[in-house]
């Protein structure tokens, strides 16, 4: 029976693990000193090794004549266990037994003595799926183990995994694997067994596995059905990816902004069955490759590209700026987002490439960005057409800026006038509650010291009256007082002085039968906000 070649090439030893020298050196060295630990957690993306180390590591504990801390491959310990019949290295797929019964029947058959190894230990891949319950059960007997058991648990998702667990165990990090060993490892493989792949197919096999060998040797296993010589070429056509000038036709005519040659394009894949998913993943890492272009040109080992493929990529990357190019990477991963969930992957994938076209000119603007902008403008208009808001159009002789600039004047000194008899009578000020808006998103402490208070215009006077001391208070700070001037210069373009005074219990009349209002015109001065508390 024919063997995949992701099992026929699984590691046998620490030493034939690619890419993760920080974990088995360390494991290694545990072995060898007798020092290893009762439960281990082994993290990390697909196809890095989690479950391949989990098995050298249950063989190396256990091996008879371990070398250095790694299994010698040929004591009857480490035979039976490359073959699966040794009953005392237990696989447990938590996928498929997700209930606290099975881990009850794990911890009920823990406290027997292993038949033939030093140590019995438990493998258990996925751990995440177990429910809490199981979790739960699994607990109690990870915090007090018998001398002879060791965990290893292994998962992709290790935010599912309760923090108790992770606490008992040591936890080791697997990162995704570097494309210069994948490309080395499949050349290796390739050899061996009489593949005749050439570098440029290995480097694009390395690419599109995304630091998994295992996906890496399944694609391999997919080419050789379909090409005897295997090079970038076979290698799409067997994955469904896009053949590299295709892709560089897309990114010259989103560029370009011509939107009509780019879903031909499409069209033209798309009839050749190719992928749109994998489209868009390759979309994206020529993207990225611009992006790399135009912020360290000078580290072109960052690139994941083909020979020769980097002058038209430095092309494509002349016509656009940084910030439109940020823009269309953002454009493809909403996309790459929605493609698994897409009705339509033709039609999502069309719909980001229209946008990947319309995008070119916009001076790297985020199109959803302005889309949201455009969305809360429209909700404001509808306020303010409803009297939520009030908003009073100055009239102006000649056409003034969308906002006046604020400038606050120089201090000076000048003698107190008393008012003219022959002045009109204060106003109310009409504009206050606008006054009022437009201080709360400059100053909102100030402005919410200011509900309930009135304000009356007398002259170039803008006279306050306040129900609360502490508004009184605050405006002793001079950034306070020049936050409601600007405010109100901002609304009416009038740059006045101000004059506040707290009426307590809402008491209209002052001293002498006076009004409040005419108290402080009497006072009214140039100066910043006096303290008048009745």
């Amino acid at each position: 029976m024919y063997t995949a070649l992701y099992r026929k090439w699984r590691p046998m030893t620490f030493d034939d693990v690619v890419s993760q020298p920080h974990i088995t050196a360390t494991l290694s060295r545990q072995v060898a000193d007798g020092k290893t630990a009762h439960a281990y957690l082994f993290t990390g993306s697909r196809g890095t090794g989690k479950t391949t180390c989990a098995r050298i590591l249950a063989k190396a504990i256990n091996c008879l004549n371990p070398q250095g801390g790694k299994p010698c491959l040929e004591c009857e310990i480490c035979r039976a266990a490359d073959a699966g019949t040794l009953s005392d290295i237990v696989e447990i797929d938590a996928a498929s037994n997700t209930g606290v019964d099975d881990i009850r029947e794990l911890r009920d058959s823990a406290i027997y003595t292993p038949e033939l190894c030093r140590y019995k230990v438990y493998i258990i891949d996925e751990v995440h799926m177990l429910s809490n319950a199981a979790f739960n059960a699994l607990l109690k007997i990870m915090e007090e183990p018998p001398e002879h058991i060791k965990f290893i648990l292994a998962t992709t998702e290790v935010h599912k995994v309760p923090a108790t667990i992770i606490s008992r165990c040591q936890r080791f990090d697997f990162r995704r694997i570097r494309e210069e060993d994948i490309v080395e490892r499949l050349l290796y493989i390739a050899e061996n067994e009489k593949i005749d792949l050439k570098p440029d197919g290995a480097e694009l096999i390395a690419r599109l596995s995304d630091g998994a060998m295992r996906d890496a040797l399944s694609l391999l296993d997919q080419c050789v059905a379909c090409s005897e010589h295997i090079d970038a070429e076979a290698v799409s056509a067997a994955a469904g990816v896009a053949g590299r000038d295709y892709l560089f036709d897309i990114l010259s005519f989103s560029a370009e902004g011509d939107a009509a040659g780019a879903i031909l394009k499409i069209d033209e894949l798309y009839s050749k069955s190719k992928d749109m998913s994998r489209l868009c993943d390759e979309l994206l890492i020529q993207l990225r490759n611009l992006m790399l272009i135009k912020t360290v040109p000078d580290k072109p080992k960052l690139m994941s590209c083909l020979e020769g493929e980097a002058e038209r990529l430095k092309e494509i990357a002349e016509k656009l700026s940084l910030g439109d190019i940020l823009s269309k990477l953002g454009i493809l991963r909403d996309c790459a987002e929605a493609l698994p969930r897409a009705v339509s992957k033709r039609t999502e994938l069309e719909m980001a490439v229209i946008k990947l076209c319309a995008a070119k000119g916009a001076g790297g603007a985020d199109i959803s960005a302005l889309e949201r902008r455009i969305d809360r403008l429209e909700r404001e208009i509808e306020e303010l057409k409803r009297g939520e808001t009030a908003f009073r159009p100055k009239k102006q002789t000649t056409e003034p800026p969308p906002r006046p600039v604020y400038n606050p004047p120089e201090p000076e000194t000048r003698e107190e006038q008393p008012p003219k008899s022959d002045d009109p009578s204060p106003q109310r000020c009409a504009e206050w509650e606008s006054i009022l808006d437009r201080l709360t998103a400059e100053n909102p402490g100030c402005a919410g010291a200011l509900q309930g208070s009135e304000a009356y215009v007398k002259g170039e006077n803008l006279l306050i009256l306040v129900k609360n001391e502490f508004f009184l208070g605050l405006f002793k700070r001079p950034e306070n007082a020049a936050s409601l001037k600007k405010a109100a210069f901002e609304v009416t373009g009038i740059n006045y002085s101000l004059r506040a005074k707290c009426v307590k219990g809402g008491e209209p009349e002052s001293r002498g039968g006076k009004s409040a209002v005419d108290e402080l015109i009497e006072k009214a001065k140039s100066a910043d906000i006096p303290v008048d508390v009745e």
